[in-house]
């Protein structure tokens, strides 16, 4: 059924990420960063926390916000859909 979260976490919230982009996962809030990975289209992702860093230009705006999607992985906020030009999840860190 549901994720199991350790410490009383909540379960992240699903946002699709933007139709027709293939968005590449990276290990930190950065185009600095290494690709770990590439979302596959039509992906939707947990956002657990975000945090800033490099400015990116998208399909929802140009922002600096981040989204941790996993452990040791981010994407651009620029590219999901949440519904708003700021945070929606709690702070990284």
């Amino acid at each position: 059924m549901g994720e199991t979260r350790m410490s009383g976490e909540a379960v992240a919230a699903r946002y699709p990420v933007a139709p027709g982009y293939r968005v590449n996962v990276r290990s930190g809030p950065g185009t600095n960063y290494s690709i770990v990975r590439v979302l596959a289209y039509g992906a939707s992702v947990s956002i657990y926390c975000q945090c800033t860093g490099t400015t990116v230009s998208g399909p929802y705006g140009t922002t600096n916000i981040w989204d941790n999607i996993a452990n040791g992985e981010f994407i651009s906020d620029a590219y999901v859909k949440t519904g708003s030009d700021g945070f929606v999840a709690p702070r990284c860190g």
